[in-house]
């Protein structure tokens, strides 16, 4: 089968298109024709090094994606051949104790397609059947690939982790990005008010057009400051961010006495000034996440489709211009999601 791969670590001279193995499928497997995935940040961090993530050389790269049920095993209830799906690209051992109460997300022997073992950028996958949800009707495959993991993010960031309240206010770093602009999305369909950072004038006009209640332009404004105005003097009820060092004091200093951040990346960095005295003194809550359960993707799948969530598509590439891609997604320029297409 085609696929996209790295066999090494450093830029893009390391990702290559060309043929692998057509992946087995075990019993209690499903394997999928994909016919779209869509670019993550782990993406280019596995490409680049991989610091600290299990795996081996050469590896199919993707997280996330899209297709049509391609083979099923013969006692298989729910999924047929030729129905068109997304999947949800964390694979948990079902047997630990975290699989066993329901939070697969914590599992102790988890895969993640992509980062652990082989990913989405490729003709076929295969994935156990419970990892395999119905695509919406309407919905394309790039939309549907995309959901399994920013909205995914996102919506365990804002839900499971931060348990945002519709009359609540929510500080939003980075707009444009993945995960950022499905919080964005979430938040609103959620009834809350919410704030959104970018240092580009033209991602907050963006922004402000799919529902953003204020923008703050972080290259000229202090963001605690614009935040601490936007809410008169209050702070913010939720932050979500994904930035990490860079961010950090920002987004505390924004908080509301008790309030609540949660993170999930830090791609500026790792070490952070703790700012231990503001965090017990004014007593908030700082929540780690990532990913999200699948009983989660499907909780997130039925409220999208009752308040018409889609997944912004920002521009799609084909599987053999994966370099272009990989190179939009480190450029920080775009505005919702990068995809591929599989054919």
């Amino acid at each position: 089968m085609k696929a996209a791969y790295i066999d090494g670590h450093g830029g893009n001279e390391v990702v290559h298109v060309g043929e692998r193995p057509l992946p087995e499928r075990t019993h209690g497997d499903v394997r999928l024709r994909l016919h779209a995935a869509t670019l993550n940040r782990v993406d280019l961090y596995m490409r680049d090094s991989g610091a600290g993530i299990t795996h081996r050389l050469p590896q199919i790269m993707g997280v996330d994606g899209a297709g049509v049920v391609d083979a099923v095993a013969d006692d298989e209830t729910q999924l047929a051949p030729g129905q068109r799906v997304l999947l949800h690209p964390g694979v948990a051992c079902g047997r630990c104790e975290f699989c066993l109460r329901g939070d697969d997300v914590l599992c102790t022997r988890y895969q993640i397609l992509g980062e652990h073992i082989d990913g989405t950028f490729a003709q076929y996958v295969s994935v156990p059947a419970r990892n395999v949800v119905p695509l919406p009707g309407g919905w394309s495959f790039a939309e549907g690939a995309a959901l399994g993991v920013n909205h995914l993010t996102a919506w365990r960031m804002l839900t499971t982790q931060a348990q945002l309240k519709a009359w609540e206010t929510v500080l939003i770093f980075g707009i444009g990005g993945g995960v950022s602009l499905a919080g964005l999305q979430i938040a609103k369909a959620l009834g809350a008010r919410t704030l959104v950072t970018s240092r580009h004038a033209g991602k907050l006009e963006r922004a402000r057009a799919l529902g953003a209640d204020h923008g703050i332009d972080s290259s000229r404004e202090d963001v605690a400051k614009a935040a601490l105005a936007a809410t008169g003097g209050r702070g913010v009820d939720v932050v979500l961010e994904n930035v990490g060092e860079a961010a950090w004091p920002h987004a505390l200093k924004s908080l509301v006495r008790g309030g609540r951040l949660v993170t999930c990346g830090a791609t500026s960095g790792d070490q952070p000034g703790a700012d231990l005295r503001r965090l017990f003194i004014r007593q908030l809550k700082v929540l780690g996440s990532t990913m999200g359960t699948v009983a989660e993707l499907h909780q997130l799948l039925a409220f999208c489709q009752r308040h018409d969530v889609r997944p912004v598509i920002e521009q799609s590439f084909a599987l053999d211009d994966v370099h272009a891609a990989l190179s939009r997604l480190e450029s920080s320029e775009q505005f919702g999601k990068i995809a591929l297409t599989i054919d």
